[in-house]
């Protein structure tokens, strides 16, 4: 069965999903170092709710940042970055009073310990020193890059977009698909084009629309993807899509008479 048109993502679903699990996120403001981040995440109008430790709190609201999400591949790898995102903007201090209603809402999407150390109005002289300033950054452009070069996004595409419904379970998906059925990963790595097969082959990323795998090799690294023959949105249409991609016979789970 071939698969449909849209075989893969929108650049601003990539983002979208990448802003979600990111495992590292740094914080450039002007004339500072850039700064680790504990906490990013992103609002419904388009800007980014982001803990800064204290000490490195801008003095003056409007300063330019950049902001740089770094996204890891799942297992590991011998270049273990899938994608860098770039969001440039200016970032504001957030007033105390509305610190609170925000910390509520990103817990409410996002649960992180960070948020618990925020600097709030009740936790000024209450003994315990917060660890982090709250700023809100406008976004002025977001760009993201990987295997495949860089693309801009617009922000109004980017709100539109939602991250991928697998994209919070995804690396726990690939290591078991790695570790407890590696038979499942070798039917599918017999899929790929007979000259990507040579190397160290390991699952890449798994989205609505595909898995991806990196091939390793001695002349460098190369990426593919394996599309389904449909979008999935739940974990029967991934185990479906999957048996499909193996070229099982039996994609409804029926069983061979004996």
């Amino acid at each position: 069965m071939p698969p449909l048109p849209h075989s893969a993502p929108t650049t601003a679903e990539r983002i979208r999903s990448a802003c979600a699990r990111a495992g590292g996120a740094l914080l450039a403001i002007e004339r500072e170092d850039p700064v680790a981040l504990p906490l990013h995440h992103l609002l419904d109008d388009g800007s980014f709710a982001l803990a800064l430790p204290v000490q490195h709190s801008p003095g003056t609201s409007g300063s330019q940042a950049l902001l740089e999400l770094t996204d890891y591949a799942p297992l590991p790898l011998r270049e273990p970055v899938r994608s860098l995102v770039w969001v440039r903007g200016r970032v504001h201090e957030v007033p105390a009073g509305a610190v609170p209603p925000l910390l509520d809402h990103i817990a409410s999407r996002c649960p992180n310990p960070a948020l618990l150390q925020v600097q709030t109005p009740q936790s000024v002289g209450s003994g315990g020193e917060p660890r982090y300033a709250l700023l809100r950054m406008d976004i002025a452009s977001v760009v993201v890059t990987d295997a495949t070069g860089a693309e801009p996004v617009d922000v109004a595409d980017l709100l539109a977009a939602r991250p991928d419904p697998f994209c919070e379970i995804e690396s726990t998906l690939l290591w078991h698909l790695d570790t407890a059925h590696n038979d499942i990963v070798t039917r599918l790595v017999s899929r790929l084009p007979p000259q990507l097969r040579r190397g160290q082959v390991r699952p890449l990323g798994i989205d609505r629309y595909g898995m991806r795998f990196r091939v390793e090799r001695h002349d460098g690294d190369h990426d593919v993807r394996l599309p389904f023959h449909k979008p999935v949105s739940d974990m029967a249409g991934l185990r479906q899509a999957i048996r499909v991609l193996m070229g099982c016979p039996f994609i409804n789970g029926l069983r061979a008479r004996r």
